[in-house]
């Protein structure tokens, strides 16, 4: 199964053509490689060759080389450009591969989308780890670079800060949930801790009451927390965060005052969860950092 991804990128075919096609342009929002060099090409009738390296990590990288096997420019503008890639680099699991890139004009900007498919070395673990984490993993690195690229010429915002921008989102996002599900979780369904308790009396329920409310409050931020993992966009759930850390914070300070001095307070949680969620909010907007959700993808069958 090949690897399909479009996008529509509101901008001249030329500029989407230059920045595509410029490899130190390239490697600055492509994911999938860290540098891109170009080598001497001094007859213009033969393939450009290039290589790639892709940093994985603890100073290792992932080298590979390839070359552009020609391009066209048909009567409508439309662009087309093939290539062809490969590793021998042992860590590489990809051992061969060849794809193109076609540039469509429109009415509104460039219909941008790649195909692609690659050979795997490894024998069967390695197409057992290509078809369980490897290919969906790629596909979603060329979608997530295809829609930082749209950013880049629709917006202008430069590549380094759309991934910073994506980065904390997520990092807030992912902060929040832990703490909606730890505290739902541990000290409530897990465990009915006898604070928790406590607090739930001085707000007028006792007995079986009690323990029946806690099993409801603490259900119900499990079920927040999990939801904030899932959801598209998640700027209702930070806003929804921020004000219920401030009624929990009055209501403590009104019901349940011994609490604020506490060593273990709700007033410090409380405080730091809103500010996560007000940087989350502030870093997701729909309009900041980049999305693989918004590209079309396709699985076509090979013709290999």
């Amino acid at each position: 199964m090949s690897i399909y991804v479009e996008t529509t990128i509101r901008g001249s075919l030329d500029e989407v053509w230059r920045r595509t096609h410029d490899p130190k342009q390239h490697q600055r929002w492509d994911l999938r490689f860290t540098d891109i060099e170009y080598l001497p090409r001094p007859d213009l009738t033969k393939p450009q060759r290039f290589l790639y390296q892709t940093r994985i990590g603890f100073g290792l990288a992932i080298a590979g080389e390839g070359e552009s096997v020609g391009s066209q420019v048909d009567e409508l503008d439309q662009r087309t450009s093939a290539l062809k890639f490969w590793s021998n680099d042992p860590k590489s699991l990809i051992r061969e591969g060849a794809g193109f890139w076609q540039y469509v004009p429109t009415h509104d900007g460039v219909r941008f989308l790649t195909a692609y498919d690659y050979r795997v070395r490894f024998g069967i673990a390695g197409r057992v780890i290509d078809a369980v984490v490897f290919r969906p993993l790629i596909t979603w690195a060329t979608a997530w670079s295809f829609d930082r690229l749209r950013l880049w010429i629709e917006n202008g915002t430069e590549p380094a800060a759309s991934l910073r921008l994506a980065m904390i989102h997520w990092l807030a996002r992912l902060g929040v949930a832990f703490v909606w599900i730890y505290q739902g979780f541990a000290p409530k369904l897990l465990r009915q801790h006898a604070d928790e308790l406590a607090m739930i009396a001085d707000a007028g329920l006792t007995g079986n009451h009690a323990g029946y409310a806690l099993w409801l409050v603490g259900g119900c931020e499990v079920v927040f927390g999990l939801s904030l993992l899932f959801v598209r966009q998640a700027g209702r759930h930070f806003a929804a965060t921020i004000v219920a850390m401030v009624l929990a914070t009055l209501m403590v300070a009104i019901v349940s005052p011994r609490y604020l001095t506490a060593a273990f307070n709700p007033v410090s949680l409380n405080v730091l969860l809103a500010a996560m969620a007000t940087i989350g909010l502030l870093a997701g907007s729909e309009s900041k950092h980049p999305s693989a959700r918004r590209c079309r993808l396709l699985r076509a069958r090979s013709e290999k």
